[in-house]
């Protein structure tokens, strides 16, 4: 019991907080806690990195192929990867002789010393696609490639058989030896894949994502022993439309670890506001335009099971015609799920008929995912119109073997493009900016990430495009232990 006095020093009634009182206070410091808990992460807000820019160069140029992809498109995936001290990075060659959707084949490089050298190439296939990396720590190097069937060069489109190259890196480069995947059936697949590759590095196992029309994509997964398992990730579904629909679910960032999968990415169907769709056709001349404002996220504890949890919606732009970009997810070793995304707020195009209210605003927001909730979410960059400050682009997370959670991110000021990097505390809040100085900012990339099976790594890997559109650079950033 607890007696307290007044100012006057008068003694109060007893203070009854009694067994209900004393839970609810503690289950109160409980939900604080949790939701700031992050093992993983060491770094706290003040914390700035030091580092050093030990390269940064150019990989290679590309001729576009005007077929609705690029080398970057597969930006869920990556393009690079590190094992030990070798860095590798697939690019795509346009040929000059083939006639759009399937007029690329896929290169490989690897850099030696200073510079880049040609290692392997698609041959005689030909694709539309980039082509994603993934590495195992015991020393393979996995492509994932989806090649036409179609003879043809001329012909527009038509099915296509998705192929894995396998490299063993314990020496020279070889030849590579081709792996089919095998599928659940018989899918129909085309040169529009929309395709996603990971993997458990740690412990040689990928997993690799096919859509199949609108409906839903395809899996398939391969254990450490090269058996493989495949299923079907059906889409959610838009029942609130005025045409009720499935939801295609785009570029997702996807992680594999201990046969677990998490799975976050964007909608992309055709624009299903019908008012929305009539202007914008009348101001296009084209009667699609695509939606990519709805961020879904989903997972699956044990993928030999193939049991995928009910979509959960992370954010919406649906009410002002936004945009959302997912742009990367890193997974802990407790299992928590760190996820980091890009947001506009309108389409300023349909702003003076439909919300002439609204403010443009342009987010790169983080959230923490556990045991099927968020547990903690924030913007961690805003810009609002009328504001002074940077406006955020792209960005991507960096994991050091010390478990600091880093951003490195692109963003304009002024018609000027530059890069951060800084660190994210345990309580989610950005630590102090720091300038990367680049000879050219990067303004999109891909890094050498754990979801390609890459260790955590003191070196910050960087595969992107700076001031020319069409010139593939490299950069990589030393961090301090």
């Amino acid at each position: 019991m607890c007696v307290t006095k007044s100012s006057s020093g008068q003694s109060r009634k007893p203070l009854k907080i009694g067994l209900r009182g004393i839970c609810h206070f503690f289950l109160g410091i409980a939900t604080i806690w949790c939701a700031c808990r992050s093992p993983s992460i060491g770094s706290q807000p003040q914390d700035a990195p030091t580092f050093r820019v030990i390269a940064d160069e150019e990989v290679y140029r590309f001729v576009p192929a005007d077929n609705g992809a690029g080398p970057l498109w597969c930006r869920g995936s990556t393009c690079l990867v590190r094992w030990q001290d070798r860095v590798f990075a697939s690019g795509l060659e346009t040929l000059a002789d083939a006639k759009p959707l399937n007029n690329c084949r896929w290169l490989l490089f690897e850099r030696t010393k200073d510079s880049w050298t040609l290692v392997a190439d698609g041959k005689q296939d030909r694709t539309r696609e980039p082509c994603p990396l993934v590495v195992f720590q015991r020393g393979q190097l996995w492509l994932s490639d989806n090649p036409t069937l179609v003879q043809d060069p001329n012909a527009y489109a038509g099915p296509a058989r998705p192929t894995l190259y396998l490299w063993d890196l314990s020496g020279s480069m070889p030849n590579p030896t081709a792996v089919i995947p095998e599928w659940k059936g018989s899918p129909r697949f085309t040169e529009h894949s929309y395709r996603s590759f990971a993997a458990d590095g740690k412990h040689s196992e990928l997993i690799l994502f096919q859509n199949v029309d609108y409906t839903h994509a395809e899996w398939a997964f391969r254990d450490s022993q090269g058996q493989w398992t495949a299923g079907r990730l059906v889409w959610p579904f838009g029942a609130d439309y005025e045409k009720p629909q499935p939801i295609r679910v785009c570029y997702p960032c996807v992680a594999l670890r201990d046969r677990r999968v998490y799975f976050f990415g964007v909608s992309d169907i055709v624009e299903p506001n019908p008012v929305w769709r009539e202007f914008k056709r009348k101001l296009t001349g084209r009667d699609w335009d695509y939606d990519f404002r709805r961020l879904f996220f989903t997972s699956c504890d044990d993928i030999t099971k193939g049991e995928f949890t009910p979509w959960q919606e992370i954010s919406s732009r649906e009410k002002t015609c936004g945009w959302i970009t997912p742009l990367d997810l890193w997974v802990s070793d407790e299992h928590d799920v760190y996820l980091l995304w890009h947001e506009r707020a309108i389409d300023e195009r349909l702003r003076p008929q439909f919300f002439p209210e609204e403010k443009q605003a342009y987010e790169l927001n983080y959230a923490i995912w556990r045991k099927g909730q968020l547990v903690l979410r924030r913007p961690l960059i805003r810009w609002q119109e009328g504001d002074t400050g940077p406006v955020p682009e792209f960005a991507r997370f960096h994991v050091l073997p010390d478990g600091r959670l880093l951003v490195f991110c692109s963003m304009t000021a002024r018609g000027q493009a530059f890069n951060k990097v800084f660190a994210i505390g345990a309580d989610g809040s950005p630590g102090p900016f720091v300038d990367v100085p680049l000879r050219e900012p990067m303004r999109s990339f891909f890094t050498a990430t754990p979801r390609a099976g890459c260790e955590k790594s003191t070196s910050l890997d960087l595969l992107g495009v700076g001031r020319s559109p069409t010139t593939i650079r490299y950069a990589c950033l030393e961090f301090d232990r």
